[in-house]
């Protein structure tokens, strides 16, 4: 592997950020496996697993609009830190609800998980936002980026895979108490950071209304990110929302436990962590628009070939392979998003970006798990993939367009005449 893949590890604050937030994501993919395992066991209700998808996402897309806001006014720094702080709170609530109120648990666990998602309202865009402020060379953004989803994805490995033996050796209060303190370490990191100071905010005087409605327009006469955030949009409602089914696949298609959903989970992780490794390996000047098309393909095929296979180990294979494609969704679009976004408009832009990314979703995996309930996971899971291919050819062909329109436009600028005469010939 090429040291290139770490460049980014050369600046202090992201190794601390890298660092802190490893130890954390594993406990958050803990939780989210321990919670659907938990609802989906004791309501035997996919919608019901749609509904805990919905209650956590929702509220993090809403706020995110002004958390945006809040990141361009702010010290991102310390409202990170602060956001981090309230999580841990939040964790100890769910992990003390578990152990004394069994009763009530699954309405108390949702309940919990609408309070995670209006404080990762806050904390996604002013988190998405200091990455690029801890990275001292700017040209390592991508990889630093990248490396921060391969983060994630390991996690996303590692940590169902956890949850799956824990949930069976220990009880889910054990999960939900390892989430907790996985708090620790990366509030340690954030304290440990040295930043510099930020460069002056947005004028306050304005109203929230205004910033926002500036934001957007900075979006909007912005071909490159307006186009990803209508692709990115289309693909969270019709295609992302496949992993709301994973507890249904796990214990009704493959007859298994909980470690049947966190083997699940973990190869979903362990293929997205490949896809993001594969990009922090891309070399610089790498066409990513035209990687996310392609990836896009396999992402989808992948979960066509998931769908219809009726053995557990050959479903891992194409859902591994599935995730691999995912992970440019992901990726890519937040690359494409950080590099063209200014300082100034950078949270607002995020915050619209996390409000595609994350407000759709939910929505999405209520409508599946409702149409599941009908034609079935399996065959919900093979449309969602068709789908998923029909959006990449769609975004591939506008792609190309864009290139040749640019192309025309050089010549015009180049030799006005020759340009003339093409628009002619038209």
């Amino acid at each position: 592997m090429r040291l290139s893949t770490f460049n980014s590890f050369k600046s202090r604050n992201f190794r601390l950020f890298f660092m802190g937030q490893s130890i954390s994501l594993l406990g958050t993919w803990m939780q989210k496996t321990a919670v659907s395992w938990v609802i989906y066991s004791i309501t035997q209700s996919k919608f019901m697993l749609g509904v805990s998808v919905f209650a956590t996402l929702f509220p993090t897309a809403i706020i995110s609009l002004y958390g945006g806001i809040i990141a361009d006014r702010y010290n991102r720094h310390k409202v990170l830190l602060v956001t981090q702080i309230v999580s841990l709170i939040q964790a100890v609530l769910l992990t003390f609800s578990v152990i004394y109120f069994n009763n009530h648990v699954v309405w108390i666990i949702i309940i919990l998980s609408a309070v995670l998602g209006a404080i990762n309202g806050f904390d996604v865009p002013v988190r998405q936002s200091l990455v690029r402020e801890m990275v001292n060379d700017k040209a390592d953004l991508p990889n630093a980026l990248a490396l921060n989803s391969s983060m994630v994805n390991l996690s996303k490995l590692i940590g169902p895979a956890v949850a799956g033996f824990v949930l069976e050796s220990f009880g889910n209060q054990v999960c939900f108490g390892l989430n907790a303190l996985s708090f620790v370490p990366v509030i340690l990191s954030l304290l440990a950071m040295k930043l510099a100071n930020q460069e002056t905010k947005i004028v306050k005087e304005k109203s929230v209304k205004r910033e926002f409605i500036d934001g957007l327009s900075y979006i909007k006469k912005t071909p490159e990110i307006y186009s990803i955030m209508v692709f990115v949009s289309l693909m969270s409602f019709f295609a992302l929302p496949y992993t709301t089914l994973t507890p249904a696949f796990a214990k009704d298609v493959f007859q298994g436990s909980a470690a049947t959903l966190g083997i699940i989970d973990g190869v979903i992780g362990f293929g997205a962590f490949l896809g993001a490794l594969f990009l922090a390996s891309l070399k610089q000047g790498t066409n990513l628009t035209k990687v996310l098309a392609i990836n896009s393909l396999i992402f989808g095929l992948g979960l066509i070939l998931f769908s219809r296979t009726e053995h557990l180990l050959g479903a891992l294979i194409f859902i591994a392979v599935s995730a691999f494609g995912m992970m440019s969704i992901r990726t890519i679009t937040n690359t494409i998003i950080q590099v063209n976004a200014p300082n100034k408009f950078r949270g607002r832009i995020i915050s619209v970006f996390v409000m595609a990314l994350t407000g759709l979703l939910p929505l999405g995996s209520l409508a599946i798990g409702a149409i599941s309930h009908y034609i079935g996971v399996q065959t919900t899971v093979c449309v969602q993939g068709i789908i998923a291919i029909i959006i990449a050819i769609v975004y591939g062909k506008y792609l190309k367009k864009q290139k040749l329109k640019r192309k025309a436009l050089t010549i015009l600028e180049q030799q006005p005449e020759q340009g003339l005469g093409i628009k002619w010939r038209r």
